[in-house]
């Protein structure tokens, strides 16, 4: 049992790390205030090409700054600067690729795939990603939706067990909004 605890320690610390803000601004990226990076993957060996604004979230995405495909036949990586502007969201499972720059209050929706520029106050989905809508449409949406549907204010990591079924009761034809 000892052995297994330090199989997994060592699992965990060597083999699957996660970088912290500070792991990344070590490897070159600049990265503002306020950000959250939530099990995201940088290109750690291009991190100098990064550029994150101030108030961003990154949910389990991937920059990359370089692309390797070029190696078989050049021995050389093509390399791109990525910009990130401020108070942008990029979305679960989305991949930004070399030489894209994301413009500032921009939200990139879970799982898409951005390899060209995106302008300012842009929300994009898909493969490859596209412009749906713009922020002023989306908060004019969500502040209409939030008068008619649930909305739940306790933080999910303090919600009792009858909150959370409560909510799953109302939430079951519809969506809501949650703390």
């Amino acid at each position: 049992m000892k052995m297994l605890k330090k199989l997994k320690k060592y699992i965990r610390n060597n083999i699957k790390k996660e970088y912290s803000i500070d792991d990344y601004r070590d490897y070159g990226a600049t990265i503002g205030t306020n950000c959250k990076i939530y099990s995201s993957n940088i290109d750690i060996g291009h991190a100098y090409l990064i550029t994150i604004g101030n108030n961003c979230t990154l949910t389990h995405c991937t920059i990359l700054a370089h692309d390797a495909s070029t190696q078989i036949y050049f021995k050389k990586s093509k390399v791109g600067i990525v910009k990130i502007g401020d108070n942008t969201f990029v979305g679960w499972g989305s991949i930004i690729l070399p030489n894209v720059s994301i413009g500032k209050n921009c939200i990139i929706g879970a799982g898409s795939v951005v390899s060209k520029d995106i302008p300012d106050n842009s929300i994009v989905i898909g493969n490859p990603c596209k412009i749906v809508s713009n922020i002023d449409e989306f908060i004019k949406k969500n502040e209409d939706a939030m008068k008619n549907k649930p909305v739940f204010n306790t933080y999910w990591k303090n919600k009792t067990e009858a909150e959370k079924q409560k909510e799953k009761k109302l939430l079951a034809n519809t969506f809501g909004y949650d703390e």
